[in-house]
């Protein structure tokens, strides 16, 4: 069916892809759940996101302390090899991987436990979180996964530079609009009402940026 229907609507930008290369603005870490569509989100097309989704939306250390991973690959490359202009952190409302740090992980699941260990510095001191301490866990795990971008030094070096901005995003699923992250304010503001939202600059962790909030 895609063959048939969707991609002749797409023939002439798959082979301009081709043709010319990928050139991608945009890297789009975003959470494995199957409730987030980036394409749909973001009402972008084919060769405008480089996509990387993991549980919970995480960046690992730059430091490889974590081993073997394709997140901080693709990090490198979208910013080394493609030079996108931003990169958003999108997490979102009733995520599973957050809720999960509050919870016991099956003992088979080893990778998972220690993959978890990448949001539990957002996690707050209470055992029995309601849905007021999971959305701001999940918000600040954005913030934290923010921060850790600032490790990488291709990244760090590009925002100083200006030629490369950092955005969190928390897309709550039930009202269908996007909360950008604010460091003046150190919230998150829906995006109708941002006067910054996709545009505004990332600031340094010195000018405010932390899990405070």
């Amino acid at each position: 069916r895609f063959k048939s229907d969707a991609f002749p609507q797409f023939r002439e930008r798959f082979q301009e892809l081709v043709d010319a290369g990928q050139h991608p603005t945009t890297l789009f870490i975003g959470c494995s759940d199957s409730r987030i569509v980036p394409y749909l989100l973001t009402g972008s097309g084919p060769g405008e996101l480089f996509l990387v989704r993991n549980v919970g939306a995480f960046v690992p250390p730059y430091d490889q302390s974590r081993g073997f991973h394709g997140t901080a690959a693709a990090i490198e490359f979208a910013v080394l090899n493609l030079a996108v202009k931003r990169i958003i952190v999108c997490g979102h409302s009733h995520c599973g991987g957050i809720r999960a740090l509050y919870e016991e992980v099956p003992p088979a699941a080893q990778n998972l436990t220690r993959w978890l260990d990448l949001g539990r510095e957002a996690a707050l001191p209470v055992a029995h979180p309601g849905p007021e301490v999971l959305r701001r866990t999940e918000q600040r795990a954005i913030v934290l996964q923010l921060e850790r971008l600032m490790d990488y030094p291709m990244v760090r070096a590009s925002v100083e530079a200006g030629t490369l901005t950092l955005h969190g995003w928390h897309y709550v699923l039930e009202d269908g609009e996007v909360h950008v992250f604010d460091v003046v304010s150190g919230d998150f503001v829906p995006a109708s009402l941002a006067d910054h939202a996709g545009t505004g600059p990332y600031v340094l962790p010195a000018a405010g940026i932390g899990l405070d909030a």
